[in-house]
């Protein structure tokens, strides 16, 4: 498996129509924004409180993509599509540890992915002179590859 594999099967690996985890994900993204909010106004801009945004993003988009019945395959047919909603075929959540792991892993990505979205904030405000772009983007890499690492660990290893 070459280094795209792996991080597309990272990314996009589970997504799958899962309606409790999508609640799970969008609650953690509403506290993570909330604390964003709530920071006082000149810190809203420091290192961590832009993690949390960033990450908020991140898992956001990540519990729309679970909502969405879609997600869980393409090609799938009406009856199949309606099938998945049917209670006896209700996943039940992943393990803890690796649930835990793949929250990290997507929190992380928010920072890997969408620094970028610090330009805008300099565009918009011209007092905003030096975002820390570089050291967010470290600190989503580190909590990607932490998520990584963790669900690596605990996953049960086929001999």
């Amino acid at each position: 498996m070459n280094v795209r594999q792996v991080i597309i099967e990272n990314f996009a690996g589970d997504l799958e129509y899962h309606p409790r985890r999508a609640v799970l994900y969008l609650a953690l993204a509403a506290g993570c924004l909330t604390f964003w909010y709530f920071s006082p106004d000149p810190a809203k801009f420091t290192l961590v409180r832009l993690v949390f945004a960033l990450g908020a993003l991140a898992l956001i988009v990540k519990g729309v993509f679970l909502l969405r019945k879609s997600s869980e395959g393409l090609g799938l047919s009406d009856q199949e599509l309606s099938e998945l909603s049917d209670t006896a075929n209700r996943k039940t959540l992943p393990s803890l540890p690796a649930q835990v792991a793949q929250i990290l892993q997507d929190f992380g990505a928010g920072s890997l992915l969408l620094w970028p979205l610090l330009n805008l904030g300099e565009d918009i405000d011209k007092t905003w002179i030096n975002p820390p772009r570089f050291r967010i983007f470290c600190v989503g890499a580190v909590l990607f590859f932490l998520g990584w690492m963790v669900r690596r660990l605990t996953s049960k290893s086929t001999p």
